[in-house]
């Protein structure tokens, strides 16, 4: 097994080095954040271990940068920063498993192990389609009957993370985080602005409507019942 550490705090990068080497596995480490995103996007791994404080580049928007790339090589968080919104947090933004310091080695074979057992991922479609709505994730491009629909980055951000959650409600401050990358209340219009732009164009045109306004909760994006 080929294993990425990414972890700035020598003892431990070299203390889990050393227990995965004796084990038989092939264990690098990388202490600085952009040079581990470099390498995991670059080279083939069969599990990263991933700190999310680290100089540079945070763990966190590592994992995120990977995911929207089309990376799937399995992530384990391995970090104090242990609250269940942190937890949350790192499992949403494509990790696949969470242990916080300190550790025992064993627990974290363990972990690593059943990651390395999962059954390697299936290509994810490139097309979401909603009613007579596709949006391809790869080419960037909507469609709503076969109709060409011009949206501005942001505005593709937000459609794809609804067409995501087909059906689900999203509430404005998860738009804010999963749109914007805001962690705080910014006290503007902004998700209400983009909604409404994105409405005019994927509904507005056409007799059924797809974005929901669900009153004093949020937003959701499904075909009617």
């Amino acid at each position: 097994m080929r294993i990425l550490i990414i972890e700035d705090d020598q003892q431990t990068s070299e203390y889990i080095a050393k227990g995965f080497s004796e084990a038989g596995h092939n264990a690098e480490v990388i202490t600085e954040g952009r040079n581990a995103l470099s390498h995991a996007a670059g080279e083939e791994y069969d599990v990263l271990i991933v700190d999310r404080m680290l100089p540079g580049l945070d763990g966190l928007s590592i994992v995120k940068a990977l995911r929207a790339a089309g990376i799937k090589t399995p992530v384990l968080f391995l970090t104090s920063v242990g609250g269940l919104d942190d937890r949350v947090e790192g499992l949403e933004a494509g990790g696949d498993d969470y242990l916080v310091k300190p550790f025992a080695f064993s627990e974290l074979a363990a972990r690593v192990n059943a990651l390395h057992r999962r059954p390697p991922f299936q290509s994810e479609t490139n097309v979401i389609s909603v009613a007579d709505l596709e949006v391809d994730l790869i080419r960037r491009t909507v469609r709503r009957s076969g109709k060409i629909i011009d949206l501005q980055p942001r505005e593709f951000r937000l459609l794809e993370v609804l067409v995501r959650n087909e059906g689900r409600v999203l509430t404005r401050t998860m738009l804010l985080e999963r749109v914007w990358d805001f962690h705080f209340d910014p006290k503007t219009s902004v998700v209400e602005t983009h909604i409404s732009r994105l409405r005019t164009k994927i509904d507005k045109p056409f007799p059924i409507q797809l974005l929901h306004t669900v009153r004093n909760t949020g937003y959701s994006l499904h075909a009617p019942h």
